[in-house]
């Protein structure tokens, strides 16, 4: 099928995506090499690792646990070779859509990473306000409505290409979480990351993940990530990008009528690896020419007439 009879094309903020599938950050992200081979297999966009201003090594293994029924429990720890090594790494980039996601603990270290960054040929940057198991960053970050707040100002003082803040599901409500990134100059919010989460060895009477505590991805969150984009979209004037337990074209289908206008995939790489951009597209077309639309973006937020 042609994507020009069959339009997937979708539109966040300023920028025109092929197609509503884009790479979750923290799968395959680091390597301008893999970058090119999920282009080839007809992926909108891709959100790279989380980077920050110096190398993480994150966790010692144990660090992704399967519980069955697609779904997983992660705590890697951050790890990236850092904003010198990663530039390095995308300097060449030419056609492959790229968001940077960033990753930091203080408004210095934003602005120094998107100010080694802006110069690349890349879409734009993914905040990561929502990682669940690393202290000092992400969630701890992201539950204090200030410094998001403070973090936002910062990056959108040192670029004009377009922001998404990733939030996640803690201790504050999460439309009012995007509303303070929004107020603050994030054109897009991401939703969800993964949810904080552990499991125990019965026999060995001890933590599985080395980190104790980690994050709960795939299909056992997606109702979450539906919610939350739902009810982000509904009640803000903001694209959302949904995320979160996504592993078929019927699930990118289900975030978009709840509000979604682009659905990041993740742990179902683990299983299916990157073809599986292909299967969706191509899903995704048959979808529209069965309900006889002339753009996919047609169902987006359909459900809030409901």
């Amino acid at each position: 099928m042609d994507d020009k009879n069959y339009n997937l094309s979708v539109k966040l903020d300023k920028i025109h995506l092929r197609n509503p599938t884009m790479l979750a950050s923290g799968i395959l992200g680091i390597s301008q090499s893999i970058f090119e081979r999920l282009y080839h297999e007809n992926i909108g966009a891709v959100v790279t690792k989380s980077i920050s201003v110096k190398p993480m090594k994150g966790y010692p293994n144990p660090t992704v646990i399967p519980l069955g029924g697609g779904s997983y429990l992660n705590a890697v720890g951050l790890s990236n070779p850092g904003v010198d090594a990663f530039s390095r790494e995308l300097s060449h980039n030419k056609i492959i859509p790229i968001f940077i996601s960033l990753v930091g603990s203080s408004e210095k270290e934003f602005s120094k990473m998107v100010k080694a960054f802006d110069a690349l040929n890349i879409l734009g940057y993914e905040i990561n306000l929502s990682c669940p198991h690393v202290s000092k960053m992400g969630m701890e970050v992201g539950d204090d409505p200030e410094a998001v707040n403070k973090i936002v100002k910062t990056v959108r003082m040192n670029t004009n290409k377009p922001i998404s803040v990733k939030v996640g599901v803690g201790s504050i409500d999460v439309v009012e979480l995007a509303r303070v990134a929004v107020d603050a100059g994030s054109d897009i919010i991401t939703a969800i990351n993964t949810l904080r989460a552990m499991s125990i060895d019965i026999e060995t009477m001890m933590p599985i993940l080395s980190n104790r505590i980690g994050g709960l991805s795939g299909n056992a969150i997606k109702p979450i990530g539906i919610r939350c984009v739902y009810e982000i979209s509904k009640k803000l004037e903001v694209p959302v990008i949904g995320c979160g337990g996504v592993s078929s074209w019927k699930d990118v289908v289900e975030y978009m009528i709840a509000g979604a206008s682009a659905v990041q995939i993740g742990s179902v790489l683990g299983s299916k690896g990157p073809r599986i951009f292909n299967q969706i597209t191509t899903g995704l077309k048959k979808y529209v020419e069965k309900k006889q639309l002339k753009n996919i973006g047609e169902i987006i937020g359909i459900s809030h007439k409901y």
